[in-house]
């Protein structure tokens, strides 16, 4: 006689969704592990970030994958029993200097394919021809020297749209080359801003009233992106250094274009603002607001033993970001 109790308990683990995301820097490794059961909250099962040997990284090209791959298994080793014993969903970011991105309405894809409607919406699987095609055409690169990934953006907006990111295949390879020397097979790429953004509207979900206006920054090797968001769709973003901005100020001013944001939500290596003599007090003069470090620490369980000083750490909003892409997919 089956055990009524012990098969429900097996049926919600089913239900159980682990993924990983992976940030791999000049510098470290970092790994965001998280969890969530269907219509439940998100958890925060494990983070790790192990220092990369010297001369493994030129920049945030990846030069010895073997080294690269010794970290991801230092990163991996302590994984907790619950998330080596579930389906673990691996994503991985390419730099944001790799990586060309565009938003294209999902009626335009639709009508490029010829897809029909199912159940109200566009049978997607028909929608990769049309989406090579953009990828081939914001890249410049044939599809066979491409490494494209895509999704239907469902973030609440007039119109549905499709994130559309593609990177040299090279780019790519090296990725995966160095996860399978760790025995890490991936299921995702994305580019470092966009799994960053998707940190900070979560955080911002969290932290903020829902129709709060604001402003999402990510600091990255490359510079600075950033994205002003109201009723939660992006009305506008920027990058700096870019031609058009004479300095980091102007790059902010233009981004809320005079409007005003109640809160500013900044995630990644804030440390490099120093560089171009700036500074969180500086920003928030600029855009008038409060601004507010991403953590990790927003999901955090107290049952859970996690170093306190990664929890407290902006720079893993691209991990971040990338696990919670694979939760909610």
């Amino acid at each position: 006689m089956v055990n009524k109790k012990s098969w429900l308990q097996a049926v919600r683990a089913g239900r159980q969704r682990f993924a990983a995301g992976i940030d791999v820097s000049s510098q470290n490794v970092r790994l965001v592990v998280l969890s969530q059961r269907a219509r439940g909250a998100l958890h925060l099962e494990y983070m790790s970030t192990v220092p990369l040997a010297a001369g493994a990284m030129a920049g945030t090209e990846i030069v010895d994958r073997q080294a690269v791959g010794r970290a991801l298994r230092d990163a991996f080793a302590d994984l907790p029993r619950v998330c080596a014993t579930h389906v673990l969903r691996c994503a991985m970011a390419v730099p944001a200097s790799a990586t060309l991105t565009t938003t294209v309405p999902l009626t335009r894809l639709a009508a490029q394919s010829d897809c029909d409607e199912e159940d109200g919406g566009v049978a997607l699987a028909g929608l990769a021809p049309a989406v090579m095609g953009e990828a081939e055409r914001i890249a410049g690169l044939e599809r066979h020297a491409l490494a494209v990934d895509w999704y239907v953006d469902e973030t609440r907006s007039p119109v549905r749209s499709v994130k559309i990111a593609a990177t040299a295949r090279q780019h790519l390879e090296a990725r995966i080359e160095s996860a399978a020397t760790a025995g890490i097979s991936l299921s995702a790429i994305d580019g470092e801003p966009h799994a960053a953004l998707r940190a900070l509207r979560y955080a911002a979900s969290r932290e903020l009233d829902p129709n709060e206006p604001y402003a999402a920054v990510w600091v990255g090797t490359d510079g600075v992106y950033g994205w002003s968001v109201v009723d939660g769709a992006s009305v506008g973003e920027m990058r700096y250094p870019a031609p058009e901005h004479t300095d980091l100020a102007d790059a902010l001013r233009d981004l809320v274009q005079g409007g005003e944001v109640d809160c500013a939500l900044i995630g990644g290596d804030i440390g490099l603002l120093d560089g171009v003599g700036f500074s969180l007090a500086d920003m928030g003069d600029v855009l008038g607001c409060s601004v507010l470090p991403f953590e990790c620490a927003l999901l955090a369980s107290h049952a859970r033993t996690l170093d306190d000083a990664l929890l407290h750490e902006p720079a893993g909003a691209v991990a971040f970001g990338l696990a919670l892409r694979g939760v909610l997919e």
